[in-house]
């Protein structure tokens, strides 16, 4: 990533330095997850869905740990890989939206509250900005290259109330919570970086 475009890192101190830990960016271009793989603190193992393994990037994927799911069904293999990148102390790596979208955590899927909730890591939420303010000339789709990428780590917070329930009802509350969090992070770092 630094020897393509010119990220600026700012918060990485906030990552945790030890124990299991998600990582919430956001998603609205292609190069946010390798861009944050990339400038973290920590290695870090992100759900990547199955049709992005392909050709030299597959083995590639394999090699750093990321996990491989089938978003069409319930993945348990999917699951269960990335529930012991947890138990083992790693960094999970979970797209809140579920897919490219706007990046603005308008629309949150049901994977990061369930790993959140159930293995009781903190959450640090990640803006990446200036992944899509404008296209290069030499590959279309991604920025020009030594253009600045900005990646904001935010302070960790837990996703439960700290009751360890995990009914319907605690997880719909704890998705409010995450989605407040993401997205007042979000704001700071607009202001912060002038995005």
């Amino acid at each position: 990533m630094y020897g393509l475009w010119k990220p600026r890192v700012l918060g990485a101190w906030r990552v945790p330095a030890t124990g299991p830990v998600i990582f919430a960016p956001n998603h609205s271009h292609v190069l946010d997850g390798p861009m944050v793989i990339g400038v973290a603190p920590r290695a870090s193992h992100f759900l990547v869905k199955k049709e992005a393994w392909i050709g030299p990037i597959a083995s590639f994927m394999h090699a750093t740990g990321q996990v491989k799911v089938d978003r069409s069904i319930a993945d348990r293999t999917a699951i269960t890989q990335a529930l012991d990148v947890l138990a083992a102390g790693g960094v999970l790596g979970i797209f809140p939206e579920g897919t490219r979208g706007e990046g603005d955590f308008a629309s949150l899927r049901a994977g990061l509250t369930y790993f959140a909730v159930r293995s009781g890591a903190p959450v640090v939420p990640i803006a990446v900005l200036g992944s899509t303010e404008r296209q290069g000339r030499l590959i279309k789709g991604l920025p020009p290259l030594r253009s600045r990428v900005d990646v904001v780590f935010g302070d960790p917070f837990q996703a439960g109330d700290g009751s360890g329930r995990r009914t319907r009802k605690a997880l719909d509350e704890a998705t409010v919570r995450i989605q407040k969090q993401l997205t007042t992070h979000l704001e700071n770092a607009r202001r912060l970086t002038g995005r």
